[in-house]
């Protein structure tokens, strides 16, 4: 057996989610033990973003090449309510970027049943290797000693800083200098660390199946929530079929409905492929591609892709060839806690792109969509990437120019790296970098836009690759902060 071999990689969107798979995978746990490990460490390490109150999907390989997909992403919440007491009872916030105004609903109206946390204990006892103690060890050590918040994450939640003072205990907990903490400083808590400790022991399905959904059911009453104990003992992790596309000899495995971003991108790598160029997409022909698909998309639908604001991504390869890509989100966040846990609850509910039929259109227990695309790029070559991105709508944008760099040979921190192009629906934003031939050939599709800094708008893949020869690449993306690292085991 070659060193390549017995080498694992990660990438994350942060260093210390990242340094948590690995301390996962130095114990001995696999792709999917160190993909959930970060995943329970992200939650201090990018607390605006994820959290076990949120909602995701994993996309797993085992080393015999079987492929899942587990979807745990929210629900709608309002089993045993009687209709009239599903109206939407939000908390409006504004928020301020860059002095452009939007409003947020959060609060306790605004959370959905969560799914993280069922999502992670499912694939924990049907794919993971080492005891659940071991797998969040890591994450309750970084939440007793304090995350250090990088320039992402301070910018995340310094916008987030209204939602965050909805209610005493997330005031405690995120501005308890009486404001959200900045860079290089840490965010201590406690609270989940000892969740995180009892939880190991414990063993649960899931939310249900713990003391603290009672406390958590009672503060939902007494403030308007919609979330009930029916939803909980409800919620159901669901295993489905991948959906695939082939693009030049290559083939992408991602997310399928009812879920819309693995879709669209799938929808647009057809589209190109039809095209029969051997020549790199152009600008323009990608643009127009992925324009193309989402609207085919909502037509099939009958409704807009719909995206989550707040999501990070967390790929790994182990030494054994296991695969998992895994995107989480926990939307804008709601400001709300679930008592005695350290953990804020989603405000997926109150994020009106994933509601286009109106708040509370749905009945409880339907499983809400999302952009959110975990996947796996198998190349001609016989390499094989993991990847995913956050970046709400622009995730099938980032996704979309990443596959097709690494389909036409980048390297994989280039292909990650490269300046991007979004089409919002009326202008295309570009990065620095975009060339001006490439600005020009876009103009002829309508206004364009120059971005003068690369920003976390344009999304964060985080990757890693497996050659053929068994060497192992990883990248986090820099817009984000995100890390990736090879390691030898």
């Amino acid at each position: 057996m070659s060193v390549a071999s017995r080498q694992a990689a990660v990438a994350a969107g942060d260093r210390q989610t990242r340094d948590a798979a690995v301390s996962v995978l130095r114990q001995g746990g696999n792709a999917v033990d160190a993909a959930i490990g970060a995943g329970f460490a992200a939650a201090v390490a990018e607390p605006g973003l994820t959290s076990l109150g949120g909602g995701g999907f994993l996309l797993a390989r085992t080393p015999e090449g079987d492929t899942e997909l587990l979807d745990f992403f929210v629900d709608a919440p309002g089993h045993g309510l009687p209709a009239g007491d599903l109206a939407p009872h939000f908390s409006p916030v504004t928020i301020d970027f860059s002095g452009a105004l939007q409003v947020f609903h959060a609060g306790f109206g605004s959370v959905a049943v969560p799914g993280v946390l069922s999502g992670y204990l499912a694939a924990h006892r049907e794919l993971g290797r080492l005891p659940l103690r071991a797998v969040v060890g890591p994450a309750a050590a970084l939440a007793r000693a304090g995350a250090e918040l990088s320039t992402t994450q301070a910018t995340v939640l310094s916008l987030l800083r209204d939602i965050l003072s909805l209610t005493p205990d997330a005031a405690d907990l995120f501005l308890a200098n009486g404001r959200p903490p900045l860079r290089g400083e840490r965010l201590h808590n406690p609270t989940y660390a000892d969740f995180l400790e009892t939880l190991g022991q414990r063993e649960p399905a899931g939310w249900h199946d713990l003391p603290e959904a009672l406390p958590l059911i009672d503060s939902m009453r007494a403030n308007d929530g919609l979330l009930t104990l029916a939803d909980l003992e409800a919620y159901r992790v669901a295993k489905r079929e991948p959906t695939t596309a082939t693009y030049r000899g290559a083939k992408l495995t991602t997310n399928p409905p009812p879920s819309f971003g693995g879709s669209i991108v799938c929808r647009a790598l057809n589209k190109l492929d039809a095209q029969a160029s051997d020549d790199r997409p152009s600008a323009a022909e990608l643009v127009a591609a992925l324009e193309q698909a989402t609207l085919e998309q909502k037509r099939q639908n009958n409704a807009a892709p719909t995206s989550s604001k707040g999501t990070t991504h967390v790929s790994v390869i182990d030494a054994d060839g296991f695969i998992a890509s895994m995107t989480t989100s926990n939307g804008s966040c709601s400001g709300v806690l679930v008592p005695g846990t350290g953990v804020q609850l989603n405000n997926m509910m109150g994020e009106e792109d994933l509601h286009p039929d109106g708040f509370h259109g749905a009945e409880p227990g339907t499983r809400v969509a999302s952009m959110m695309a975990p996947s796996l790029l198998d190349l001609p070559d016989g390499s094989v990437t993991a990847l995913g991105s956050g970046g709400s709508e622009r995730i099938r944008s980032a996704l979309l120019q990443t596959v097709t760099r690494l389909v036409s040979g980048d390297a994989l921190e280039d292909a990650v790296s490269s300046p991007r192009v979004h089409f919002d629906g009326t202008t295309s934003q570009l990065e620095p970098g975009v060339s001006d031939a490439v600005a020009a050939e876009l103009e002829t599709l309508g206004p364009v836009q120059r971005w003068s800094t690369s920003s976390v708008y344009f999304g964060g893949v985080n990757a890693v690759r497996r050659h053929p020869d068994g060497r192992l690449e990883a990248t986090g993306d820099s817009r984000r902060d995100g890390a990736g690292v090879v390691i030898d085991l």
